[in-house]
């Protein structure tokens, strides 16, 4: 299993399973005098920690990161950072009673194939549980960024057949899902979403959820086509998280009912200034940053693991029926932990869209803004 590393410059590798003692995480190419320490890393993970409401996976792990190296006196060295954070709820007993079975909808019967191994205790590699890791990198990406006031918030923007649009700037997102427990900024989509999520956890089933980006403040030229486009990268981070099953940017699936005089970005120039008067492209043409605000969609599956009894068969292909043991420990949608792990992956991908552009100075200087 070779592909575990995402990234050119800035370039992360993980590591752990799911139920093992450790999960975490290595940098590579991160810019020395980057101010860090473990309390910020630690705000992001629990943004996407279980066991902080009723509406998401009872797991408690409190997802505290212990920094290892590359940083010195709260500083990035320049040096490879390595992140670790322990498992302290794991379970990997519980998962006896399925070691022999194909879980409809998950890894076993694809990684078995391949590899001829599979760790069946929660899913191993495959288990969402790794993408902490992604969250903890992606919180020394955002410090970076940081450093050019460039902004990302995401937003549950779809549970099922509810849906809301917020359209503003990433801070305004901010204000609006302060207060909301899966990161809708509606609030009376929210109670929508609650109420769906409340009755299927009764019902011992899932639901599909869709994610939505938005980046404040890119630089233009962020993107190296042809086989580096800025959303052929977001894309491919995106759709390297578990449960995700499509990726859209700006109008999205929606521009195939569109005709070109709708859907192109026209021109106007105010004050010396050229711009496009829309954002239809969703902040990227042919490949590269416009400077217009980033726009895109995530959309991922209903959870794999229900509590209702499915048909699979065993190892050997003996048909039978498959119930989830007592006691288990499931997202009833995964689209809201996604939320801040979408974040994450974003930062990862616009650091090291920006390192590669080399308008980014070594020691973290700034970047040309042409905008």
């Amino acid at each position: 299993m070779a592909s575990n590393s995402f990234g050119n410059i800035f370039r992360i590798t993980t590591w752990g399973e799911s139920h093992g003692p450790a999960v975490g995480v290595v940098i590579d190419g991160c810019p020395s005098n980057i101010s860090i320490n473990e309390d910020e890393i630690n705000r992001e993970l629990a943004r996407r920690a279980p066991g902080v409401s009723g509406l998401v996976s009872p797991r408690k792990e409190p997802d505290k990161v212990e920094i290892l190296s590359g940083v010195f006196e709260g500083k990035t060295t320049g040096a490879p950072i390595s992140l670790l954070i322990r498992n302290i709820d794991s379970k990997p007993s519980a998962y006896e009673p399925m070691k022999d079975l194909f879980r409809p909808g998950h890894a076993g019967f694809s990684y078995l194939k391949k590899y001829g191994i599979f760790d069946y205790q929660g899913g191993g590699r495959a288990s969402a549980r790794e993408t902490a890791c992604r969250v903890a990198a992606g919180a020394i990406a955002s410090k970076v960024l940081s450093q050019f006031d460039i902004q990302i918030g995401a937003y549950l923007a779809a549970l099922g057949s509810h849906t809301c649009l917020f359209e503003g700037s990433v801070e305004q997102l901010r204000k609006a899902q302060t207060k909301s427990a899966i990161f809708c900024p509606d609030i009376s989509v929210e109670a929508q979403m609650t109420e769906t999520i409340t009755k299927l956890i009764s019902d011992g089933d899932s639901i599909g959820g869709q994610v939505v980006c938005l980046v404040d403040n890119v630089p233009i030229g962020l993107g190296d086509p042809i086989y580096e486009k800025l959303e052929a990268r977001l894309a491919f981070a995106m759709l390297s998280l578990p449960a995700s099953k499509a990726f859209e940017i700006g109008e999205g699936v929606r521009a195939c009912a569109m005709r070109g005089s709708e859907h192109n970005d026209l021109y106007e120039a105010t004050e010396g200034v050229t711009k496009p008067s829309s954002n239809h492209a969703g902040g990227v043409l042919a490949g590269i940053s416009t400077g217009e605000q980033l726009n895109f969609k995530v959309t991922l599956k209903p959870a794999s693991s229900i509590r209702k009894t499915q048909k699979t068969t065993t190892l050997k292909g003996a048909p039978v029926e498959f119930s989830l043991p007592e006691g288990s420990r499931h997202d009833p949608c995964v689209a809201i932990r996604a939320v801040p792990v979408v974040e994450a992956m974003t930062a990862l991908v616009l650091v090291d869209a920006l390192m590669n552009s080399r308008q980014l100075i070594p020691s973290c200087g700034s970047v040309a803004r042409t905008h």
